[in-house]
């Protein structure tokens, strides 16, 4: 997906740009209200990640005044308070969804991809290689034509390395991704289930990178 961010937080910002781009996202990032309003002219995003405390307006008017223009992109508001007025004024202003500071950035890359998902987009739906075939939003797996039984986490393990699109990825990004924890026991429950789903699928399913983490093949 291509994801613009907004927010005049530097390291906030970097954070966010790098964790998205790890899991497969181009994105865009800006600091202020003015840019995304102009952004927003040139360009067509997937999903738009909008901070409400912006040095020249807030985040709310921006979303108000691209939706009176007839934008339906989904959009995702940063604020620093939960207030149910503060969300009521962005739900009227037309955000999908909120997300309050300081958020974990699991979370944030989650509400991303569910963002994708109502307007049908996704970092992968599919995969396959050689005889087996991977479909996610059908939770449907198949080796040689026969279908084959996963368990949610198996699936919520590939849907992580699918997002990656090839790339490598961390043992501590699927740990904090799939369990939300890095202790000694999601990481022995994580090595157990990479076990079975190669078992399952094929040993050249998943391919390790020793020191770093896994692919998809």
């Amino acid at each position: 997906m291509y994801v613009l961010v907004v927010d005049d937080n530097a390291e906030l910002l970097e954070l966010v740009v790098t964790s998205l781009e790890r899991e497969g996202h181009r994105v865009a990032s800006l600091t202020t209200a003015s840019e995304a309003m102009s952004s927003l002219d040139r360009s067509t995003f997937d999903v738009i990640v909008l901070d409400i405390g912006l040095p020249d307006g807030s985040g709310i008017d921006v979303c108000r005044k691209a939706r009176a223009r007839g934008l339906s992109t989904p959009i995702l508001i940063l604020t620093a308070r939960a207030a149910v007025d503060q969300r009521v004024e962005g739900l009227d202003a037309g955000a999908d969804d909120f997300l309050a500071k300081p958020f974990a950035v699991a979370e944030l890359r989650a509400r991303v991809r569910a963002l994708g998902r109502r307007t049908g987009i996704s970092a992968a739906r599919t995969w396959s290689h050689g005889s087996v075939a991977l479909d996610f939003p059908k939770r449907y797996a198949t080796v040689e034509g026969r279908e084959v039984p996963l368990t949610a986490r198996e699936w919520s393990i590939l849907d992580v390395l699918a997002s990656a699109r090839g790339r490598v990825v961390p043992r501590t990004r699927i740990l904090e991704e799939v369990w939300s924890d890095g202790d000694s026991a999601a990481a022995a429950s994580l090595d157990v289930l990479m076990t079975r789903i190669r078992k399952k699928l094929g040993s050249d399913a998943v391919r390790t990178v020793r020191g770093e983490g896994y692919a998809l093949a």
